[in-house]
């Protein structure tokens, strides 16, 4: 992964804080990735602390984001991506909440909810992500989320704008189990395969869940790693 390496790079002294990272080309060239996929990592890396953008100048490195905090080496593009750049809208809209997404939102199974549900996809590679992302009914209001248009912005962003909500944090639970035909069929792999299911409950600082993602991940397709103080 683009960012994992550059952080590797950070910490082990390769690009010194105050110096300038190689430039969308140069790492477009290095990863054999597309722009977008590059474009992406390097704006986890700045939203993380690890680089930051100087108008006209370029990208420099900051260094290891300080304060022992957890660092969660991994985002989800069902929630950040912007939706024109290798996505698929498979299905949005009104719906009922499945039993996976009443426990991440704290609802009863069958509240109303809206879905928007999304095949991540990244050149080269293949499908990464397959997710449902819901909202209770009231949240999605006015949002459009359950709309066929693309969000630029990204789900996260284009909610917290439009409702004036500010997300906090996100509680995530990983399992395992096979796909269905259909899920297979979307994620290119063999219906023998297990797939990894992420389920997240995004929530404000009060720790109230106000949107939940169900998520089915190729295991073979990722590296999930955290970073973490033992103390």
């Amino acid at each position: 992964m683009i960012v994992n390496a550059v952080q590797q790079r950070i910490d082990d002294g390769t690009y010194p804080s105050g110096t300038m990272l190689p430039s969308e080309t140069e790492l477009i060239r290095e990863f054999g990735a597309s722009r977008p996929v590059v474009v992406r990592a390097l704006d986890l890396l700045r939203q993380d602390g690890w680089i930051e953008s100087r108008q006209g100048k370029g990208r420099f490195v900051l260094g290891r984001p300080g304060g022992g905090q957890r660092q969660r080496e991994r985002r989800y593009g069902v929630l950040e991506d912007d939706e024109r750049a290798e996505s698929t809208l498979l299905d949005a809209g009104p719906t009922t909440a499945t039993p996976r997404a009443a426990a991440a939102l704290g609802l009863k199974p069958g509240a109303p909810v809206v879905a928007r549900r999304r095949l991540i996809t990244v050149d080269g590679v293949g499908p990464v992500e397959l997710g449902t992302a819901f909202l209770p009914a009231d949240l999605a209001k006015g949002t459009g989320v359950g709309g066929k248009d693309a969000l630029p912005d990204g789900l996260l962003r284009h909610v917290a704008s439009r409702k004036r909500v500010r997300f906090d944090h996100v509680t995530e639970r990983i399992s395992a189990r096979l796909p269905t035909p259909e899920e297979a069929g979307l994620l290119q792999v063999d219906a023998a395969e297990p797939v990894l299911t992420v389920l997240l409950s995004v929530c404000d600082r009060t720790g109230k869940p106000l949107l939940g993602v169900d998520l089915l991940l190729p295991p073979s397709r990722h590296d999930l790693e955290d970073v973490y103080p033992l103390d």
